[in-house]
């Protein structure tokens, strides 16, 4: 589609109508026509370019209800962004309206409960900022300029999860805008199903404006293993098998995160003979006494042949950041995941012949271990799916140029067929692509869970208002009035 159909297609509000909501709106509305236009409707993800009707930044929980209110009466579709870091790109929408909440990310701790209370539009950075000055920490992810909402509402993968779980199990209590307009309190005694739903189970029921997580005591600092070894010849499957059996024998204060790859052109960080040669990466986080965790980690620095070794005693927030470069805003990414319940020889030789064959040098086969404290709680205790798994095998495409995106698409999808023989069809919805297979992927990915997923989304959102997620579709469909 051309520049110029796109403005052909692209959506005008009447202006008087526009300046009803603004008459009622603490924060900015931004229209097609403004000049911050085109930097308020760009998100992280390359692949996507849409054309937002409206994007309204929420200053306050005032301000989502009455964007809210007013795509209901505009019959307006809906997207809504937290950080706007995800994959799929499901925080902006054409022809809709975007209710941004990214000004919405204040970060407040209760040192005595050990509490961060976060803002919808919050960022992990913002989280990590403002409890590491009292030594704690909310489970979050490995990238900082994530969200904390989709993050969350997705499940959670970071360095932390074998310690102290996933961030929607630290998830205490939340504060949800309903497809009705009401603001209700999720928490254990109140709306107890609801957050059961939030807890792993996507954007579904409503808008998060606040949520409040369980800290925990980590840093200011941790032992940090960032290791890239040489898999050159036949040293792939060597590196992966020892990178298996370390993580599943560790103790659940180690968190490890393997990826397999290509080393990028960039001699002021590595030496030339190594550029496109494969590596792996071994990283791995301790929580606890940095020089217990120097002793405990040091085997995935000593292995193999180590083309470089970032590793170190480090504040938590800088090991937080580590990824941050790699993953920039506007490059084209595609992700998608598969859970396997070993990660076997047969699996290993699978992923070594994908990541021969990627289509981008600056794409990576990801290697999370599921266990410790995931492993810890019961299955019927959130919605998220996957914890049956004993890995999660992630296929991420990055790279620059559009020409390039049907290869690097078609990588990531050849290979996910390639595994499907070893996993029971489940998978990280966080990492699920574009999440092409619709209704069949997130009954896969929540198994038993899904019929009580369908069922509390009828209860808090009967027409599907917000279906701009990993969405599922209401039980029945029943009338929603406003109060």
């Amino acid at each position: 589609m051309s520049f110029n159909t796109v403005l052909s297609q692209q959506r005008y509000l009447d202006p008087q109508v526009v300046q009803r909501l603004a008459d009622v709106f603490h924060g900015q509305l931004i229209r097609p026509a403004d000049a911050g236009y085109d930097a308020a409707r760009a998100i992280w993800n390359g692949m996507i370019d849409r054309y937002p009707a409206l994007v309204a930044r929420c200053a306050d929980v005032h301000d989502v209800v009455a964007a809210l209110r007013f795509a209901r009466v505009q019959a307006l579709p809906i997207a809504v962004r937290g950080g706007g870091h995800n994959v799929a790109g499901h925080a902006t929408i054409d022809n809709g309206i975007v209710i941004d909440l990214s000004p919405m990310n204040a970060v407040t701790v209760d040192i005595e409960k050990r509490l961060a209370l976060v803002g919808g539009g919050a960022t992990w950075g913002d989280v990590d900022a403002a409890t590491q000055v009292y030594g704690l920490a909310a489970p979050g992810g490995v990238v900082s300029v994530t969200g904390v909402a989709g993050l969350t509402l997705g499940g959670g993968f970071g360095w932390l999860r074998n310690a102290y779980g996933l961030a929607c199990d630290n998830l205490v209590a939340a504060t949800v805008v309903l497809a009705d307009g009401r603001v209700v309190r999720a928490n254990e005694t109140e709306n107890a199903d609801l957050l059961w739903g939030l807890r792993g189970g996507g954007g579904n029921f409503g808008i998060v404006t606040e949520f409040t997580f369980q800290l925990h005591p980590v840093g200011p600092e941790v032992m940090h293993v960032f290791a890239m070894k040489d898999t050159s010849g036949d040293k792939m499957a060597e590196a992966i098998r020892f990178f298996r059996d370390f993580s599943e024998i560790a103790p659940d204060a180690v968190t490890t995160l393997g990826a397999t790859g290509f080393i990028p052109p960039h001699p002021e960080v590595y030496p030339v003979e190594f550029h496109g040669k494969p590596f792996m990466l071994f990283g791995a986080m301790y929580v606890g006494p940095a020089e217990e965790g120097r002793r405990l980690l040091q085997p995935l620095r000593d292995f193999g042949d180590t083309i470089a070794d970032f590793s170190a005693v480090r504040p938590y927030v800088e090991a937080q950041q580590m990824f941050n470069a790699e993953f920039p805003d506007g490059m084209r990414y595609y992700w998608k995941s598969l859970n396997v319940t070993r990660l076997d020889d047969t699996v290993i030789d699978a992923a070594v012949e994908h990541s021969r064959a990627m289509a981008s040098r600056l794409s990576t086969v990801d290697f999370w271990y599921v266990g410790g404290a995931v492993k810890r709680v019961g299955a019927n205790e959130s919605a998220f799916g996957g914890r049956q798994a004993g890995w999660l095998v992630n296929y991420e495409a990055n790279w620059v140029d559009a020409i390039d995106d049907a290869a690097n698409v078609a990588w990531v999808k050849a290979s996910v067929d390639g595994l499907q023989p070893f996993s029971d069809g489940s998978r990280y919805l966080n990492f699920a692509g574009f999440q092409e297979e619709g209704d069949a992927m997130m009954r896969s990915a929540f198994g038993a869970h899904y019929a009580r997923l369908a069922e509390l989304k009828a209860r808090y959102d009967p027409q599907n208002l917000f279906k701009l997620n990993q969405n599922i579709r209401p039980a029945a469909e029943r009338p929603l009035h406003d109060n």
